[in-house]
């Protein structure tokens, strides 16, 4: 595993956000020995959510074979879309940030933007790879523009999840529901403000950290 990871240049990558996810688990575990509280141990779950996307597309950077069927593709973005919301989701864990605690303030916020910041990491590395992928069949400016897409579907995913409160698997489980209040929302948009606020400034605010990301890697190079 470590020679295809070296090969695929991957190895600084998966230990980087190895030791970050570790880091994460530590500071959730030591405030739960500090405080005998349970209150944030949901974001190791979040965090493993957030992870899925990023394993998805690495299993087909490491497999290139995979690529070459287009079934495969579909089917990876398809997956991929369903967990990709749960990346950028946990900046929302900050709605979780109370002054009266038996924490510090400072420390929870430490804590929630460490698992915020993984869990942009695991997306954004992810939707790298998406890019990548597409980059073997289509022209850069258009595999660009379904970035900026996705971006912001994933940020009427985080809305679904947030305040529809929807998993990822519920389209396996209820999966009419699902697409009864999600169509519900794209057709009566108007009776839906809140949704399509928190898509536009989330997706744009995602917008300018992802691209962020790709102008310092240009600059870089």
């Amino acid at each position: 595993m470590l020679k295809i990871l070296k090969e695929k240049k991957r190895l600084h990558e998966t230990a980087f956000m190895g030791v970050l996810t570790a880091f994460c688990f530590g500071l959730s575990i030591f405030r739960l020995i500090y405080t005998d509280s349970k209150v944030f141990l949901f974001l190791n779950w979040n965090l493993f959510l957030a992870f899925i996307p990023w394993a998805l597309t690495s299993l087909f950077i490491l497999k290139p074979t995979f690529q070459k069927a287009k079934i495969s593709v579909f089917i990876l973005l398809f997956v991929w879309l369903l967990f990709f919301p749960n990346a950028p989701y946990i900046l929302t864990d900050l709605f979780h940030l109370k002054m009266k605690t038996s924490m510090p303030i400072w420390f929870d916020l430490v804590l929630i933007l460490s698992f915020a910041w993984s869990g942009l990491l695991f997306g954004f590395l992810s939707l790298w790879d998406i890019e990548s992928i597409f980059e073997q069949s289509m022209k850069p400016v258009y595999v660009k523009i379904i970035s900026i897409i996705l971006l912001f579907v994933g940020s009427f995913g985080i809305y679904i999840g947030r305040y529809l409160r929807w998993n990822s698997w519920d389209i396996i489980t209820e999966p009419f529901r699902l697409i009864y209040d999600i169509g519900n929302n794209i057709i009566n948009p108007i009776h839906h403000p809140r949704a399509w606020g928190m898509t536009l400034f989330m997706g744009l605010f995602l917008n300018i950290i992802y691209w962020s990301f790709h102008l310092i890697q240009r600059k870089k190079s």
